[in-house]
């Protein structure tokens, strides 16, 4: 097993969304993390401001997060990930989140 990944000062951007999704290639995150505690500001393509924040564990990450849109609607949800460097040495969150009003998916969240 490697060193455990750090996500503090990490920069991402959603590489693939689930079909219907509001994040996309435009929107950007920029992780902090202190211990165990994980939390990200990201904005960009439909997603005017949004905010998570949740805990890491080995490499499993679980959040909660909420975001306005630009349409003006205000959502949120929460997520389980799995942390892993993928074959080109660059970080990816696989995103398995679940909408308040029940909708799911699936998304990458790759460093850039």
């Amino acid at each position: 097993m490697g060193a455990p990944i750090d996500l503090d000062g990490l920069r991402c951007h959603a590489a693939v969304t689930a079909p219907g999704g509001v994040i996309d290639a435009r929107t950007e995150f920029a992780f902090i993390q202190r211990g165990d505690v994980v939390e990200s500001r990201y904005s960009g393509g439909r997603v005017e401001a949004g905010y998570l924040i949740g805990r890491l564990n080995g490499s499993k990450l679980e959040f909660r997060y909420c975001q306005t849109h630009t349409d003006g609607e205000i959502t949120g949800g929460h997520s389980r990930c799995d942390v892993r460097v993928n074959a080109d040495g660059m970080v990816e969150i696989v995103e398995e989140f679940e909408w308040t009003s029940g909708g799911k998916g699936t998304n990458i969240i790759r460093e850039l």
